[in-house]
């Protein structure tokens, strides 16, 4: 019910008498309802859940903060009964997820003036507690397992897709339930594209091989990037490397709760920059991570969040030079009130194989 009180206290401060809830991460993280089909109508002073027969079950089990209320006529027209039931009068929908067809239908359906809200519940989500904490070590604990692994597999002759292939099918084997985002495995050349998704290119002698990978565990993603190389690189390359793990370990000393996403990014930007790569460094230095693997707070050069105690975010500088190869280093962190630390265990120097 915390979850749902702190809501009820934006909704107080928005001036909305309910919200209609139906992004289904958020969903999850209101009511633990881990299905494809439901929907949350919150008022100050109660909850349901909405879903249709086939959850019936699941709902029964997961749902323990809401009212569970099957469906008969499609949940818009249970919204509509509830809104009339409760007699509310100014009704938020989360903007960012209801598409135009649905707004339009429910414009004229619903006896309530609908309001457009943005980030109620993402604002929210963005201090994790302790359950969601130590969820998140374990996404990244078989991540670490994970790249441990495959550095036995990696050799010259097979192919990105196999490594990428050979990520996952690992992670899956050790209980996650998908990827986070399409694995990166860019070998070569290929390493200078920072997102560089798993081809058919053979990885050879002498590549320098970036893999981004993460994966779901119970809902909550992980995100890692290591760098490596197969066989001998080139001096220049070294080089690069070790400017880039400078620029990340850098943000692991200097970074701490109070400070802004775009103090945080100038940390490893200024560095990159100062040994003459600012250029190639394009992307930001980290964002939030959680039940997405991209969210609140962004760690860019354009923003304002200000970084608090339990947020959890990524810390991944780059340096990319085109036709050569490009390095990037990646941890998932915990911010703490002065410091942050590290929840990833995979070694970061130079490994050669």
């Amino acid at each position: 019910m915390y979850r749902i009180n702190k809501l009820r206290q934006s909704l107080k401060e928005q001036k909305f008498d309910a919200i209609y809830v139906t992004n289904m991460l958020n969903i999850r993280y209101l009511t633990g309802f881990t299905g494809s089909a439901g929907a949350v109508f919150v008022t100050q002073d109660k909850a349901f859940f909405i879903t249709d027969f086939r959850y019936n079950t699941q709902a029964s089990h997961q749902v323990k903060s809401a009212t569970v209320v099957i469906h008969q006529n499609g949940v818009d027209q249970e919204v509509k009964n509830l809104i009339d039931q409760e007699k509310v009068q100014i009704l938020a929908i989360e903007a960012d997820n209801m598409n135009v067809s649905q707004y339009l239908k429910i414009k004229d359906l619903f006896a309530a003036d609908i309001k457009a809200s943005q980030g109620l519940i993402e604002k929210i989500r963005l201090i994790k507690d302790e359950s969601e904490l130590e969820t998140i070590r374990q996404a990244c604990e078989i991540t670490d397992q994970a790249f441990e692994h495959i550095l036995t597999f990696i050799k010259p002759g097979v192919t990105e897709i196999q490594v990428a292939n050979e990520l996952e099918a690992f992670l899956k084997d050790k209980g996650s339930t998908g990827m986070s985002f399409d694995t990166i495995v860019a070998s070569g050349e290929r390493s200078a594209m920072p997102h560089g998704v798993a081809s058919e290119k053979v990885i050879e002698d002498g590549d320098i091989v970036t893999l981004d990978f993460g994966c779901y565990y119970k809902g909550y993603s992980s995100d890692m990037t290591r760098t490596i190389a197969v066989g001998s690189i080139s001096d220049k390359m070294k080089e690069v490397y070790e400017i880039v793990l400078e620029a990340h370990q850098r943000v692991i000393r200097e970074a701490k709760a109070g400070m802004t996403g775009k103090e945080v990014d100038a940390i490893a930007r200024d560095y990159i920059t100062e040994k003459g790569y600012g250029e190639y460094f394009g992307h930001s230095t980290g964002h939030g991570v959680g039940l997405n693997v991209h969210e609140e707070p962004a760690v860019s050069s354009r923003s304002e969040a200000v970084l608090e105690t339990n947020m959890v975010i990524t810390d991944e500088p780059g340096i990319y030079l085109p036709g050569i190869g490009g390095v990037r280093i990646e941890d998932d962190l915990i911010v703490q009130a002065d410091r942050v630390i590290p929840i990833n265990r995979s070694p970061k120097e130079l490994i050669i194989i």
